[in-house]
């Protein structure tokens, strides 16, 4: 199978009857800490993919109990074709954070991890329309095929809030130290909030959105082009 057909395949276990539950669970706790989509906002389909990818691959309904992934091996590994269950077992190995595009190429694109500054080579056939270097964008990274693939949810941060975002990454860094590793999960959290906040309120001007002091600056109307 390809690898958005065993996606289909382990989102249909997931999301069936007996795990009902489960999935509510995951929402409720990924939209608490993300902020919750309505079917207008523009962000809805990203935002809803992005649920669904941290329910598969994240969500434990205890801290030492296996993720969904992992009880769908567990449960239906011994049916899969040989070739199927290492493509899955492999997702295991995913990872979720911030990057900065660094290089676009036809079929790639080079990221880096905004707090640890790794670089990875990420395949993309498609063309992703707006995608330039220099942009920030939360995004969970796949392993398949002995390469790295983006999933279906992206979130991405405008260009005018680079300067402040990667300001508190050096702050968040610096504050941690060296033995220290700043919690990127609270983190993503905040961004996405701001994000939600700029698509919702557009009177609003955007650094007194993306603002991470502790006492926010009073929030000033910012100018609306009308087309």
């Amino acid at each position: 199978m390809t690898l958005p057909e065993l996606h289909e395949r382990l989102l249909s276990w997931a999301t069936a009857a007996s795990r009902q539950a489960d999935l509510l669970a995951a929402r409720a706790d990924h939209f608490g800490r993300y902020g919750e989509p309505h079917e207008e906002d523009q962000s809805y389909e990203r935002r809803m993919n992005g649920m669904l990818d941290f329910y598969v691959y994240e969500w434990r309904p205890t801290p030492m109990a296996p993720t969904t992934l992992e009880r769908f091996l567990a449960a239906e590994g011994a049916g899969l074709l040989p070739a199927d269950h290492a493509t899955l077992a492999g997702l295991v190995a995913q990872r979720r954070g911030l990057f900065e595009v660094k290089k676009l190429q036809p079929g790639q694109v080079t990221v880096a991890d905004v707090f640890t500054g790794e670089r990875l080579a990420v395949a993309e056939r498609r063309q992703v329309v707006g995608l330039e270097r220099g942009d920030l964008l939360e995004a969970r990274l796949l392993p398949f095929e002995g390469q790295l693939v983006f999933s279906g949810a992206f979130l991405y941060h405008p260009r005018e809030a680079q300067g402040l975002i990667l300001a508190e990454v050096k702050r968040l860094k610096k504050l941690a130290g060296k033995a220290g590793r700043p919690d990127p999960g609270s983190f993503l959290a905040t961004l996405s909030r701001m994000a939600f906040k700029l698509e919702r309120y557009r009177n609003v001007k955007l650094e007194a959105i993306y603002d991470f002091t502790a006492e926010p600056r009073a929030i000033t109307p910012r100018l609306v082009v009308r087309r």
